[in-house]
Protein backbone atom coordinates (compact mmCIF):
# COMPACT_ATOMS: atom_id res chain seq x y z
CA UNK A 1 0.00 0.00 0.00
CA UNK A 2 1.42 3.40 -1.02
CA UNK A 3 1.59 6.52 1.08
CA UNK A 4 -1.44 8.12 -0.60
CA UNK A 5 -3.51 4.96 -0.11
CA UNK A 6 -2.52 4.85 3.55
CA UNK A 7 -3.59 8.48 3.99
CA UNK A 8 -6.92 7.76 2.28
CA UNK A 9 -7.50 4.72 4.53
CA UNK A 10 -6.65 6.81 7.59
CA UNK A 11 -9.15 9.51 6.56
CA UNK A 12 -11.80 6.94 5.70
CA UNK A 13 -11.68 5.02 8.97
CA UNK A 14 -10.45 7.90 11.19
CA UNK A 15 -8.32 5.70 13.43
CA UNK A 16 -7.53 8.55 15.82
CA UNK A 17 -11.27 9.06 16.51
CA UNK A 18 -11.77 5.29 16.96
CA UNK A 19 -8.93 5.09 19.50
CA UNK A 20 -10.07 8.21 21.36
CA UNK A 21 -13.74 7.21 21.56
CA UNK A 22 -12.90 3.64 22.61
CA UNK A 23 -10.63 4.82 25.42
CA UNK A 24 -13.05 7.51 26.54
CA UNK A 25 -15.97 5.06 26.50
CA UNK A 26 -14.06 2.68 28.79
CA UNK A 27 -13.39 5.30 31.47
CA UNK A 28 -16.84 6.83 31.05
CA UNK A 29 -18.56 3.45 31.45
CA UNK A 30 -16.49 2.58 34.55
CA UNK A 31 -17.19 5.95 36.17
CA UNK A 32 -20.93 6.01 35.48
CA UNK A 33 -21.34 2.34 36.50
CA UNK A 34 -19.65 2.91 39.87
CA UNK A 35 -21.70 6.06 40.58
CA UNK A 36 -25.08 4.59 39.60
CA UNK A 37 -24.61 1.23 41.30
CA UNK A 38 -23.47 2.84 44.57
CA UNK A 39 -26.37 5.28 44.29
CA UNK A 40 -28.96 2.55 43.75
CA UNK A 41 -27.62 0.44 46.65
CA UNK A 42 -28.50 3.26 49.05
CA UNK A 43 -31.90 4.07 47.55
CA UNK A 44 -35.43 2.87 48.16
CA UNK A 45 -36.70 0.24 45.67
CA UNK A 46 -39.20 2.65 44.06
CA UNK A 47 -36.50 5.30 43.51
CA UNK A 48 -34.08 2.63 42.25
CA UNK A 49 -36.65 1.62 39.62
CA UNK A 50 -37.06 5.31 38.70
CA UNK A 51 -33.27 5.67 38.22
CA UNK A 52 -33.33 2.56 36.02
CA UNK A 53 -36.11 4.05 33.87
CA UNK A 54 -34.17 7.33 33.57
CA UNK A 55 -31.07 5.45 32.32
CA UNK A 56 -33.20 3.59 29.75
CA UNK A 57 -34.80 6.88 28.66
CA UNK A 58 -31.38 8.54 28.22
CA UNK A 59 -30.30 5.66 25.96
CA UNK A 60 -33.47 6.01 23.88
CA UNK A 61 -33.08 9.80 23.67
CA UNK A 62 -29.51 9.62 22.37
CA UNK A 63 -30.53 6.88 19.94
CA UNK A 64 -33.14 9.30 18.52
CA UNK A 65 -30.47 12.02 18.14
CA UNK A 66 -28.06 9.63 16.39
CA UNK A 67 -30.69 8.49 13.89
CA UNK A 68 -31.91 12.06 13.28
CA UNK A 69 -28.38 13.23 12.44
CA UNK A 70 -27.76 10.41 9.94
CA UNK A 71 -31.18 10.97 8.32
CA UNK A 72 -30.98 14.76 7.89
CA UNK A 73 -29.48 16.79 5.05
CA UNK A 74 -27.65 20.10 5.16
CA UNK A 75 -29.86 21.92 2.62
CA UNK A 76 -32.71 23.08 4.96
CA UNK A 77 -30.18 24.41 7.47
CA UNK A 78 -28.30 26.34 4.78
CA UNK A 79 -31.60 28.08 4.05
CA UNK A 80 -31.91 28.93 7.75
CA UNK A 81 -28.31 30.20 7.81
CA UNK A 82 -29.12 32.46 4.86
CA UNK A 83 -31.96 33.92 6.95
CA UNK A 84 -29.48 34.68 9.78
CA UNK A 85 -30.73 31.90 12.08
CA UNK A 86 -27.81 31.48 14.49
CA UNK A 87 -28.58 27.88 15.40
CA UNK A 88 -28.29 26.84 11.74
CA UNK A 89 -24.47 26.75 11.70
CA UNK A 90 -24.48 24.33 14.64
CA UNK A 91 -27.10 22.19 12.90
CA UNK A 92 -24.89 22.08 9.78
CA UNK A 93 -21.92 20.98 11.91
CA UNK A 94 -24.03 18.19 13.40
CA UNK A 95 -25.01 16.90 9.94
CA UNK A 96 -21.44 17.24 8.57
CA UNK A 97 -20.13 15.22 11.51
CA UNK A 98 -22.99 12.71 11.33
CA UNK A 99 -20.68 9.69 11.54
CA UNK A 100 -19.00 10.77 14.76
CA UNK A 101 -22.20 12.17 16.29
CA UNK A 102 -24.16 8.97 15.61
CA UNK A 103 -21.24 6.86 16.87
CA UNK A 104 -21.21 8.83 20.12
CA UNK A 105 -25.00 8.85 20.56
CA UNK A 106 -25.94 5.36 19.36
CA UNK A 107 -22.84 3.37 20.25
CA UNK A 108 -21.13 5.14 23.15
CA UNK A 109 -24.09 6.50 25.14
CA UNK A 110 -26.50 3.81 23.90
CA UNK A 111 -24.23 0.90 24.83
CA UNK A 112 -23.21 2.45 28.16
CA UNK A 113 -26.89 2.92 29.08
CA UNK A 114 -27.57 -0.69 28.05
CA UNK A 115 -24.73 -2.01 30.23
CA UNK A 116 -25.68 0.17 33.19
CA UNK A 117 -29.40 -0.65 32.97
CA UNK A 118 -28.51 -4.37 33.01
CA UNK A 119 -26.25 -3.88 36.03
CA UNK A 120 -28.90 -1.80 37.82
CA UNK A 121 -31.49 -4.50 37.11
CA UNK A 122 -29.22 -7.04 38.85
CA UNK A 123 -28.69 -4.67 41.80
CA UNK A 124 -32.47 -4.23 42.15
CA UNK A 125 -32.92 -8.02 42.14
CA UNK A 126 -30.43 -8.36 45.02
CA UNK A 127 -32.19 -5.56 46.92
CA UNK A 128 -35.54 -7.32 46.51
CA UNK A 129 -33.99 -10.62 47.63
CA UNK A 130 -32.60 -8.96 50.75
CA UNK A 131 -35.82 -7.14 51.65
CA UNK A 132 -38.25 -10.01 50.99
CA UNK A 133 -35.83 -12.88 51.83
CA UNK A 134 -36.27 -14.53 48.43
CA UNK A 135 -34.22 -17.73 48.20
CA UNK A 136 -34.57 -18.52 44.49
CA UNK A 137 -34.22 -15.35 42.44
CA UNK A 138 -34.19 -17.00 38.99
CA UNK A 139 -37.76 -16.01 38.09
CA UNK A 140 -37.28 -12.49 39.49
CA UNK A 141 -34.05 -12.03 37.49
CA UNK A 142 -35.77 -13.17 34.30
CA UNK A 143 -38.70 -10.78 34.87
CA UNK A 144 -36.49 -7.75 35.62
CA UNK A 145 -34.14 -8.49 32.68
CA UNK A 146 -37.11 -8.96 30.33
CA UNK A 147 -38.69 -5.68 31.48
CA UNK A 148 -35.42 -3.79 30.91
CA UNK A 149 -35.03 -5.35 27.44
CA UNK A 150 -38.67 -4.71 26.44
CA UNK A 151 -38.60 -1.06 27.59
CA UNK A 152 -35.29 -0.48 25.78
CA UNK A 153 -36.22 -2.18 22.50
CA UNK A 154 -39.78 -0.80 22.47
CA UNK A 155 -38.59 2.71 23.30
CA UNK A 156 -35.92 2.65 20.60
CA UNK A 157 -38.42 1.34 18.04
CA UNK A 158 -40.73 4.27 18.83
CA UNK A 159 -37.74 6.62 18.89
CA UNK A 160 -36.64 5.58 15.39
CA UNK A 161 -40.06 6.54 13.99
CA UNK A 162 -39.89 9.91 15.77
CA UNK A 163 -36.34 10.54 14.49
CA UNK A 164 -37.25 9.72 10.87
CA UNK A 165 -40.27 12.05 10.91
CA UNK A 166 -38.99 14.95 13.00
CA UNK A 167 -35.22 14.79 12.31
CA UNK A 168 -34.92 18.46 11.29
CA UNK A 169 -36.73 19.68 14.41
CA UNK A 170 -34.64 17.39 16.61
CA UNK A 171 -31.35 18.61 15.10
CA UNK A 172 -32.46 22.25 15.41
CA UNK A 173 -33.24 21.69 19.13
CA UNK A 174 -29.85 20.01 19.75
CA UNK A 175 -28.16 22.86 17.83
CA UNK A 176 -29.81 25.38 20.19
CA UNK A 177 -28.52 23.45 23.22
CA UNK A 178 -24.99 23.27 21.77
CA UNK A 179 -25.07 27.00 21.02
CA UNK A 180 -26.00 27.78 24.64
CA UNK A 181 -23.16 25.57 25.93
CA UNK A 182 -20.57 27.06 23.55
CA UNK A 183 -21.60 30.69 24.07
CA UNK A 184 -22.27 30.65 27.82
CA UNK A 185 -19.95 27.93 29.15
CA UNK A 186 -17.26 28.07 26.45
CA UNK A 187 -17.51 24.30 25.87
CA UNK A 188 -16.65 23.38 22.27
CA UNK A 189 -18.34 20.36 20.73
CA UNK A 190 -16.74 20.60 17.29
CA UNK A 191 -13.37 21.56 15.89
CA UNK A 192 -12.97 24.56 13.61
CA UNK A 193 -14.48 24.53 10.12
CA UNK A 194 -11.10 23.83 8.49
CA UNK A 195 -10.75 20.59 10.40
CA UNK A 196 -14.28 19.57 9.56
CA UNK A 197 -13.73 20.04 5.85
CA UNK A 198 -10.45 18.20 6.08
Amino acid sequence: MGKKEEEKASEKYNFRWVFFISLWTFFMAVGISIITENLVKNLDIAIAFFVLLVIIFVGILFDIIGIAVTTAEEKPFHAMAANKVREAKYAIKLVRNAGQVSNFCNDVIGDICGIISGALGTTIVYKLMTIYTIVNATALTIIISSLVASFTVGGKALGKSIALIYHERIIYTIAKIIMVFENNLNIRFFSKEKNNKK
